[in-house]
């Protein structure tokens, strides 16, 4: 039997996906992001409560009745900054627990290692001008290092630092070891605690090479050479529209597309809405359009593909009855954004005639919302909001109550309900030629 040219491109790619996901630092990455959702969803209901609650020009406290909530402000700010604001320390703390765990370490401390190391390669000055007098202030980490414009290079510290601690623990010279009376939690902590300064030590001396050598901070090269230069590309439409051709093309073959590019992915768009809930909270130009929010809300509908658009198709106009029956079993999940039932069930994965709209219908969609929310229609997102979310909801919630921002949603149903109703009419045609 033949092997035919979809099943040898299924085969190649799906053993360069295995190996992607395999690659120990890619699954430590994406686990740690993964713990990280909670935190920003929290901060960006911070924000949310202090824009449409507490604000006392456009949220509850305007009411009369209702302006002693205007006092409670603060709580949400506070919220919105312990999160948002240190969000570069959390997923060095998580990525340093994670790859530990691969090197069979267990416990916290390496996320206390990780954060110590990438501390140690930071400035703890901050110079800023009050009038025409520059000022020094010492003792301080300025804001820079802890959001997420600090996320690339701690990611790096974190994963250099627990890989040089779990080669260190490694060498028995370099172990305390303490009578057998030594209560045995006593005895595992002095036995890193060489490998833990020899760390940190290291890590310091090669932030201070950095700074010695080139004149600028680690923070400072990271940042523009790498983590700036990819914020740019995901920020504009191409890009983006790559990282879900690419997305949807695994999704096609069978395999998970969101996990594959997630480590890609997250740090880009996750560090993006976290900048627009900040400057929301503070008053400021919301700066990004594109958003984790923004692909859930424009690119996710329904799920990977905007499969709502299909599930709509197959109401109007399907005519199988297989099509059908998994149509009204999938509905219910559909509406809160999970589509593996359509995916697998329908199928979606390796039919060339629904791969086809489902590969295409997100891009345009995004298209639209990226045209529209550029010509100021549709409000930029500033509230990360859980992706289970049901649409045009998930886009009132995310830009804080924004109508141009559903009624753009709106409009991307409809158009992916069109994109898919051909292909939904050959699917009945090619059925009723099979009979």
């Amino acid at each position: 039997m033949k092997t035919s040219f979809l099943d040898k491109m299924s085969d190649v790619l799906g053993n360069v996906a295995n190996k992607i996901n395999n690659l120990r630092y890619i699954m430590v990455i994406k686990n740690a992001f993964t713990q990280l959702i909670p935190v920003i969803i929290t901060g960006a209901f911070g924000t949310l409560f202090s824009a449409m609650v507490f604000d006392s020009t456009n949220g509850l406290a305007k009411i009369k009745a209702l302006s002693f909530l205007a006092d409670l402000k603060p709580i949400a700010s506070s919220v919105s900054y312990v999160t948002l604001s240190f969000l570069t320390i959390y997923a060095v703390f998580l990525i340093g627990i994670e790859l530990a765990k691969l090197n069979n370490i267990s416990g916290a401390f390496a996320g206390i290692i990780a954060v110590m190391s990438y501390l140690s390669v930071n400035p703890t000055t901050y110079e800023f001008l009050d009038g025409d007098r520059s000022l020094l202030v010492e003792n301080v980490l300025a804001k820079q290092y802890s959001d997420t414009k600090g996320l690339f290079l701690g990611m790096f510290i974190a994963i250099v630092s627990i890989e040089l601690y779990s080669w260190l623990r490694k060498q028995d010279k370099l172990k305390i070891k303490m009578p057998d009376s030594v209560p045995s939690n006593v005895s595992v902590s002095f036995s890193s605690l060489i490998p833990t300064i020899f760390t940190v030590a290291i890590i310091a001396v090669f932030g201070f090479a950095v700074k010695a050598i080139t004149g600028m901070y680690a923070y400072d090269i990271i940042y523009n050479v790498v983590q700036k230069p990819l914020e740019h590309i995901v920020q504009g439409l191409p890009g983006l529209l790559i990282l879900m051709l690419i997305a949807q093309i695994f999704w096609v073959i069978g395999i998970h597309g969101n996990q594959m590019i997630k480590p890609i992915r997250e740090p880009l768009l996750l560090a993006a809405i976290a900048v627009n809930t900040e400057a929301f909270e503070a008053g400021k130009e919301v700066p990004n359009i594109i958003t984790m929010p923004f692909w859930d809300m424009y690119m996710s509908m329904g799920g990977s593909g905007v499969t709502i658009g299909l599930l709509i198709a197959i109401f109007l106009v399907g005519k199988r009855e297989d099509m059908k029956e998994i149509a009204k079993l999938s509905a219910a999940p559909g509406i809160f954004n999970i589509n593996e039932p359509v995916i697998f069930g329908m199928p979606i994965m390796l039919n060339p005639i629904l791969a086809i709209p489902f590969i295409l219908t997100p891009l345009v969609t995004g298209t639209i919302g990226y045209i529209s929310t550029s010509l100021g229609f549709a409000a930029k997102a500033v509230v990360m909001v859980p992706w289970p979310m049901p649409p045009l909801v998930n886009g009132y919630l995310a830009t804080a109550g924004d109508f141009g921002a559903v009624l753009t949603q709106l409009v991307c149903i409809i158009v992916s309900v069109l994109i898919y109703l051909p292909f939904v009419k050959v699917s009945n045609r090619m059925a009723l030629e099979n009979k």
